[in-house]
């Protein structure tokens, strides 16, 4: 086999091992894809089954007027009435976006990026009994594209 195909397949079984997902990193995935998922398809069960109960989800809002902002928040019976009511599944199929990162784990903590349709979560996840929760939520919304007034 030439050189060149062995340092390939080095390359490449290195690369592979270094994206290698441990058992907690895959269970945190689980976690943040059941939020988003479960949001899109109305599924409550599984949006319950990714938070905490104590959960706080939060925004900063500022009203452009004044510059004075406040912070709105919502609770994990909030969250999950939301979902049964079906708020998310207004969400075309096709404008469903769930990218997930997670940024930092140490120990039983880690930070996870969602990227969704119209804004961005950063969720603060734990260990707890055994289950990775999303205990706390600081999310934002996208800017909007400006109308097309012209149409």
């Amino acid at each position: 086999m030439p050189i060149l195909c062995k340092s390939l397949l080095l390359t490449f079984g290195a690369l592979s091992i270094a994206f290698a997902q441990t058992p907690d990193e895959a269970a945190i995935r689980k976690t943040a894809l059941n939020y988003i998922e479960g949001w899109y398809s109305g599924d409550a069960a599984r949006m319950e089954s990714a938070l905490h109960p104590d959960l706080a989800k939060r925004i900063v809002r500022t009203n452009p007027q004044s510059g004075q902002s406040v912070v709105m928040n919502q609770t994990a019976a909030v969250l999950i009435g939301g979902t049964k009511a079906g708020g998310g599944t207004r969400t075309l199929a096709d404008k469903q976006m769930k990218d997930v990162t997670i940024l930092d784990r140490f120990g039983n903590a880690a930070v996870v990026k969602i990227v969704a349709a119209d804004w961005i979560d950063y969720l603060q996840v734990g260990k707890v009994n055994g289950e990775w929760k999303i205990i706390n939520v600081l999310w934002e919304m996208k800017p909007r594209p400006p109308v097309d007034a012209t149409k």
